[in-house]
């Protein structure tokens, strides 16, 4: 590999940027493709199903083969409240590869006993979040029903370009939600991004079950917004 392009690939790497490298087998040629430029490259549907799946692999096109190295970021999932169901959501959310962080102000809720192995953070989200940073390849989930808390999570979450946000509570609890944002001067649209209630409809109960539901949302949304950007 040239020099330039391991720079290049540890620049988006760096940045929280996904790219795919492209060798050409037969002639060793390299080119590197950044996920923006993906729609005008020649490869551009292999490019954008590799990049879906966050798989490198062989493909053939137009009698050659190439082989597609992707790089994508680790997909973080911010859950803000260390409530009971991000005690069953953060080990299975590791299992998935996703990086999850807790951020919660309740210092009694959020410690570590509670949450072994995951970064917890005894903060206010509006606080901790400009820190942590809210890319394409960042979801947020708000779990506390406390609006105190809850709330700047969302509003920070809806000025980025997050994959995912998900807000726990009724359907009325909903509407008492978006009257709130909505107040804040977020639109329809930026509001109808929200995911509430949260969860996929499988009849969740406790809160394993909620996490389940919850998790297999996050994959669903990540998976059709890479098909969208393709």
């Amino acid at each position: 590999m040239r020099l330039r392009l391991l720079s290049d690939l540890n620049a988006e790497r760096a940045a929280r940027r996904a790219a795919i490298l492209v060798t050409d087998v037969a002639s060793g040629e390299q080119r590197f493709v950044r996920e923006a430029e993906i729609g005008s490259d020649p490869l551009a549907e292999d490019l954008q199903e590799s990049l879906r799946r966050g798989k490198s692999g062989l493909v053939e096109r137009d009698g050659g083969q190439f082989f597609l190295t992707v790089q994508t970021p680790p997909v973080r999932v911010v859950v803000i409240g260390a409530v009971h169901i991000s005690q069953a959501l953060a080990p299975m959310a590791k299992g998935l590869d996703l990086d999850v962080t807790i951020i919660d102000p309740r210092t009694a809720f959020a410690t570590p006993e509670r949450f072994p192995d995951v970064p917890v953070l005894a903060e206010w989200p509006d606080a901790v979040l400009p820190g942590i940073g809210i890319d394409r390849y960042t979801a947020v989930v708000a779990l506390t029903h406390d609006p105190k808390i809850d709330d700047p999570a969302l509003s920070a979450a809806l000025r980025s370009e997050c994959f995912y946000i998900g807000a726990l509570g009724s359907r009325k609890t909903h509407e008492r939600r978006v009257q709130r944002l909505s107040a804040s001067g977020f639109s329809e649209a930026d509001l109808a991004r929200i995911h509430a209630p949260i969860g996929l409809d499988i009849g969740a109960v406790s809160p394993a079950e909620i996490a389940v539901s919850v998790l297999a949302e996050i994959v669903a949304s990540l998976r059709k917004e890479r098909r969208r950007s393709a």
